[in-house]
Formats: C-alpha cells, structure tokens, sequence
C-alpha cells in the first residue's frame, strides 16, 4: 500500500491483481513457498499469450513485488519470478484524421440526436484543440479558462494534481479559443467553477461516428496526439510542445513519438 500512488495508478494495479489471480487462480491458494520458477514461467507463457505488452510486463512487475515481499519477510530465499523477461512495447502506429475528416467526424457526433451529442462532440473538440489527458478536461473549470492571456491553466485534481503533479499553462489555438468562447456565451450562468466540460467521455459516440465518417477509431488519448501533431505540423518545437502536454523529460517522450514529424517537416 504505497500512500504516494494516485488514485487512478492505484486503481490500474488492482486490475493487474485481477488479471493476475484470474490466469493464475491456484496461486491464491498455494503456499508462497511453494512457488517455483517453473510455475511463474508456466503462467507467463500462458499470460503473454492472453494479453498486450504493456497489461504483461506491468503483471510480471507486481508478481515480482509480491514474492519479493515474502522475501523480505523471511518466507524464502530467493524470488522466481525474477527470471521473468519483458515483452517488448511496440508503439501504436498514428492513423488519425486530416482536418477536414475531423471536422466530419465531430458534426458526426454532434448530430447523433442524443441527449449528450453536443456534448460529446464538445468534448473532443476540447480535447484534440488543447493536448489534455482526459481526467486533466474533466477538472479545467471557467476560472481556469483566461480570454486575456489566450490560456487555459491545467490544474488537475485537487488532492492529487496532474498525472507529473504540476500546473501547466496550455495557449488556445484559434479553434479553441473559438469553441470556449461560443460554449461561455451559451452559458453565462455558470459560476467559475461550473467544469467546462459537463462530461468526462464519449467513446461509444466516437466509434459510431469514425464509422460512419470511414476513419480509423480514436480514442480520448488519441486526440491529444491530434494536438500536439498539428502543433509540431505547424512549426512548434517538440520541447515547447511537450511541455504543452505536461511532460517532465524535456522532449525526451514527445521527440520518439513525434520526431518523424519534425523529419517530414524539415524537408518539406
């Protein structure tokens, strides 16, 4: 029990507990003495075979952690499971829309004749005109949003922030200050602290749009990358545009998932 994990973090460890007792049901009975090598090595070849890269290699750490406890605590000498290789993490391949798609595909959305279309299609306008991870847009409020200084500050959840823990300033692009301006008219009796976003997401309105439009499906996360492409499509440094999105490494991330871009860019 790690007070300093956040709660989404903490939340993320206790589906691989699942994932993990629910491949492996015998080890939630068996004696952690009793363990072997063989047994973790059986269960990892099994594992690896049900699951993405990513789900494995973060099991096989909390697997790891758990017999290194007993360890610790004298059950046994040694920990099995450390022999235990990784998967390699392929990064997802890019397939996102050009412009005019996406403005298809959100008039999609809003259209839908739901009770939340507008709403959703709001949403991932908001979304893919400020680079924000999703939980990030479900906390900005119309004091956060600032018409003067063309910024939107990113605060995060009260108790525990953003995901690196630190406020950010994001600069509207022409887009967004545009859609904050028509939604603020529209809603002038929100106090401050009404959430700009009255939803927090809309995946199943996105799927049956992209069908609709003939695009590849999107995800939430997948508009952020819609951002920070266009930015660095449009000149912005990765390192500028990197600390748009809230990264700590100085481009580092940013420069491996976006670093073609700037290739492309160049030349052109």
């Amino acid at each position: 029990q790690n007070a300093r994990l956040k709660p989404r973090t903490r939340a993320y460890y206790q589906e691989c507990a699942k994932a993990l007792t629910k491949s492996w049901p015998e080890l939630v009975r068996m004696d952690v003495r009793r363990v072997s090598r063989a047994h973790c090595e059986e269960w990892a070849v099994r594992f690896a075979g049900k699951s993405s890269a990513s789900v494995y290699n973060h099991t096989i750490a909390l697997l790891r952690q758990v017999l290194e406890i007993a360890v610790e605590m004298g059950a046994r000498y040694d920990n099995p499971a450390r022999s235990l290789k990784r998967l390699g993490e392929r990064p997802k391949e890019l397939e996102l829309p050009e412009p005019v798609q996406f403005e298809r595909f959100v008039e999609e959305i809003r259209r839908a004749g739901g009770r939340f279309s507008a709403d959703a299609a709001n949403l991932v306008s908001f979304l893919a005109f400020g680079g924000f991870r999703k939980l990030e847009a479900s906390f900005v409020t119309w004091a956060d949003v600032n018409f003067e200084r063309g910024e939107i500050i990113v605060r995060g959840d009260s108790q525990t922030a953003t995901k690196n823990g630190e406020i950010r300033r994001v600069p509207m692009i022409p887009e967004m200050r545009a859609l904050l301006k028509t939604l603020r008219q529209e809603r002038l009796d929100e106090s401050p602290v009404s959430p700009v976003m009255p939803i927090r997401e809309c995946q199943k309105a996105m799927n049956r749009a992209a069908e609709r439009v003939g695009m590849a499906r999107v995800t939430h996360h997948d508009l952020r990358h819609l951002f920070a492409t266009r930015c660095i499509e449009s000149g912005v440094d990765i390192p500028t545009v990197s600390r748009w999105l809230g990264h700590k490494d100085g481009g580092a991330l940013a420069m491996k998932v976006y670093g073609h871009l700037r290739e492309q860019h160049s030349v052109a």
